[in-house]
């Protein structure tokens, strides 16, 4: 099998009895073009065959069915699928409309494995005790001002036994406030959903003089902590795509046209 469609994970501690984690581009370093590393996002222009082999390599290494791992097609929105029995017994052409311009996906089946994929996004990985069950949101800076993060916790809270502060969450790797250089509208709509800019953003220096940089991480954690999930719980990888990109996906550094990371979790 080529070295490129071999899985190299990130891996996250949640808990015993789930895994999470983030697909690296390599395990052998630098590749050249934007698509070439481990890849299953299918809507990102990459070739068929490699996305499907990718896809293929990743099922054999969780013990997974093929057909039991799931990518929504993201469309930057704050939308949930959630993958019950009922979506299972579905055929996959319905599966795929449903999981079209989704941002949040959602189980409490076991051996499901599901995730976002993001290149520079924040993807977000929860794992609910009280309910048993796991979420992964992407969250871009339009999903992070739309609240990505409060509608999958809407979604959470409809269950009797949810209890927040039994919640687990990861913000995997993404682009990094010194990375991530705004126009003065993104921290205007940053200002507007209620966010201090003295807390996620700052003037650094630019060409033009000084540009707004956004801390995604910092945006992502307030919302968690105001959803009600411990300090402690939240681990942030602190890995900066754009300053890694041998390793992970930037579609600042490659282009929108670009491979994708992987952020999963299922129960096992």
């Amino acid at each position: 099998m080529n070295q490129e469609n071999i899985p190299a994970l990130l891996e996250y501690q949640m808990a015993p009895a789930v895994r999470a984690f983030s697909t690296k581009r390599t395990a052998d370093g630098p590749l050249d073009g934007p698509y070439a590393g481990f890849n299953i996002t299918h809507y990102c222009g990459d070739a068929p065959d490699h996305v499907a082999t990718s896809r293929h390599s990743l099922c054999q290494l969780l013990g997974i069915a093929d057909n039991h791992l799931f990518l929504p097609h993201q469309t930057h929105g704050t939308e949930l699928v959630e993958i019950d029995n009922a979506f299972l017994q579905l055929p996959v052409a319905e599966q795929q409309q449903q999981l079209y311009a989704k941002d949040i996906i959602l189980t409490r089946e076991r051996g499901v494995c599901i995730g976002v994929s993001t290149a520079d996004c924040v993807p977000v990985l929860l794992y609910d005790a009280s309910t048993e069950c796991v979420c992964a949101i992407h969250a871009g800076w339009r999903g992070v001002v739309g609240n990505a993060v409060g509608a999958a916790f809407r979604q959470l809270r409809q269950c009797a036994d949810f209890d927040a502060p039994q919640v687990r969450a990861v913000v995997g790797p993404s682009i990094s406030q010194a990375a991530f250089e705004v126009g003065d509208e993104v921290a205007e709509a940053f200002a507007k959903a209620g966010f201090s800019l003295d807390q996620v953003a700052r003037r650094m220096p630019s060409a033009d003089g000084s540009r707004y940089h956004i801390d995604l991480w910092a945006a992502v954690s307030q919302q968690l902590l105001r959803e009600g999930v411990s300090l402690a719980a939240i681990q942030v990888s602190g890995i900066c795509t754009y300053a890694e990109v041998d390793t992970f996906f930037s579609a600042r550094r490659l282009g929108i046209q670009s491979g994708r990371i992987f952020s999963g979790i299922l129960m096992l």
